[in-house]
């Protein structure tokens, strides 16, 4: 069975980098670039999966652009308390599940 495009873009990623990768190029197809986006050096290597994402820093005109594409997008409010916790936890299980 091929993968294809959309296949990659509704699993998670499978590392740190291709996820940077995935995250600028959907901000890039909303006119959105942060120049420091990258793998944070210190948590780690690439393919661990408590690997973090550093946003780094941008200017206000990125900032408000950024806000107004989060704007358009439709999400469902946060869950209060232990239910957030509980759902972050089942999120971090399932994404870590097909990691070797």
């Amino acid at each position: 069975m091929e993968t294809t495009k959309k296949d990659m873009d509704e699993r998670p990623a499978r590392t740190a980098g291709e996820a940077v990768e995935r995250l600028r190029a959907a901000l890039c197809g909303v006119g959105i670039v942060l120049p420091s986006l990258r793998v944070d050096p210190l948590s780690v290597s690439d393919e661990d999966p408590y690997a973090l994402v550093d946003l780094g820093r941008c200017n206000l005109t990125v900032a408000s652009r950024l806000a107004a594409a989060l704007d358009r997008v439709p999400v469902e409010p946060a869950p209060p308390g232990e239910a957030l916790r509980e759902r972050v936890r089942r999120l971090n299980h399932e994404s870590v599940r097909g990691v070797t």
